[in-house]
């Protein structure tokens, strides 16, 4: 299935809300309008870490622009499982609260501060922020700000930064992917599980082997090659196909399926950890969880390793930007997926919409809907009065 029938349904329960936040479908550049008094905007508050009763909706103080920043009014912000962990507290050296948590954002630049070229005002972007992008205004420093495609629309770009750039780097500048090869992917229901599958369709004879709850079976199934429940034993599954296993493992639960992946991984095979959604089991941390998820997690004997010939890695998006400075790199592959993006080899899948006060709704029935793929939702708040509806494992307006 090409990458665009694979977004057409998604694309499909979304047009009513699209033509809501983009009149006719065009980009939306001039005309930039806050409602209020405009030293205030509209952010998602986390007051403390915890449940859902740490969320709320409430007015701040309106951001303006240092020096070699970039001040964005938001079109759009992704929500991801990270955030959740966030919320949760479920991250190494969380961040004091009170703060506004969200990572990834479109919209359009507002204003800049002093020394900051190659933007303009009214330029469509999207970005990447330590923190802030549940707001309505976000400012950042300019090397985390990407000119989108003429073509993207700002919903498409939430969903596009951090699914597609972790997907991209894992793949191909940590386990570089080649023609034949093979990879197992967990959560390939999810953002960036069906961006993997569709970077690994660009590739001849890649063969993907994908976990996932049995009710995402029938919207993916065309993305991946193989495709198990997550609640069988999917090792023995896969070696059935493959008695040699596979070349990538890509692995966001940890847990027991560290063991499992690195056991599954061929000669020179590379089996990359880049979340552990294991820990999280309900609404609020719990430590019976993250203890459990430690204990079993195979402990890695490096010895082992040089005898089998295999490559354990770890992949943290953010850390990446935000703690180790590879601006340039990331930058680099962002002009690579929007070359790819431009010859619609790949694109974005956009599960549903939301108005920014139905945020704190949408991640409660996020742990409903397992965590269902390409989500984000528009800080316009045009029609907020209108009610959501159910559409095929998502919410739109």
């Amino acid at each position: 299935m090409k990458p665009t029938d694979m977004a057409k349904e998604g694309t499909e329960m979304t047009e009513e809300t699209e033509h809501m936040i983009e009149k006719n479908g065009a980009k939306e550049t001039e005309n930039v309008v806050s409602a209020g008094d405009p030293k205030e905007m509209r952010a998602v508050i986390l007051s403390g870490f915890g449940g859902l009763n740490k969320l709320r909706v409430t007015k701040k103080a309106m951001p303006e622009p240092q020096e070699g920043e970039v001040k964005i009014r938001v079109k759009a912000c992704g929500l991801n499982f990270l955030d959740l962990m966030v919320r949760q507290g479920n991250i190494d050296s969380p961040p004091k609260t009170p703060l506004v948590p969200g990572f990834e954002c479109s919209g359009i630049v507002e204003a800049m501060g002093e020394n900051t070229k190659g933007f303009e005002i009214g330029d469509r972007v999207m970005t990447f922020v330590n923190y802030n992008a549940w707001a309505e205004v976000v400012c950042t420093p300019l090397d985390y700000v990407y000119n989108m495609p003429d073509d993207m629309t700002f919903p498409e770009a939430a969903a596009f930064s951090m699914n597609f750039v972790a997907a991209y780097m894992m793949l191909f500048e940590v386990a570089n992917l080649r023609e034949g090869m093979s990879v197992l992917v967990h959560s390939a229901g999810g953002g960036v599980g069906q961006a993997v599958a569709q970077l690994c369709s660009t590739i001849p004879g890649v063969t993907v082997f994908g976990t996932a709850s049995s009710f995402k079976h029938e919207a993916i199934k065309d993305s991946v090659t193989h495709l198990f429940d997550r609640n069988v034993d999917y090792v023995q599954e896969v070696k059935k196909i493959s008695p040699e296993g596979v070349d990538i493992v890509l692995d966001c639960l940890s847990g027991e399926n560290t063991g499992k992946g690195l056991g599954l991984l061929r000669p020179l095979g590379t089996y990359i950890l880049y979340g552990s959604s294991n820990m999280v089991t309900g609404e609020t941390k719990s430590f019976f969880s993250l203890a459990k998820s430690w204990w079993q997690v195979e402990k890695v004997n490096p010895i082992k390793l040089y005898e089998e010939n295999k490559v354990i890695a770890g992949f943290s998006l953010l850390n990446l930007l935000f703690k180790q400075g590879r601006c340039g790199q990331v930058k680099t592959v962002v002009e690579k997926l929007f070359s790819l993006y431009n010859q619609k080899k790949i694109k974005p899948v956009v599960d549903s919409l939301w108005a920014l006060e139905e945020a704190l709704w949408w991640e409660s029935d996020r742990l409903t809907l397992h965590y269902s793929a390409w989500l984000s939702w528009f800080q316009k708040l045009i029609h907020p009065q209108r009610s959501a509806k159910s559409c095929q494992g998502g919410w739109h307006l």
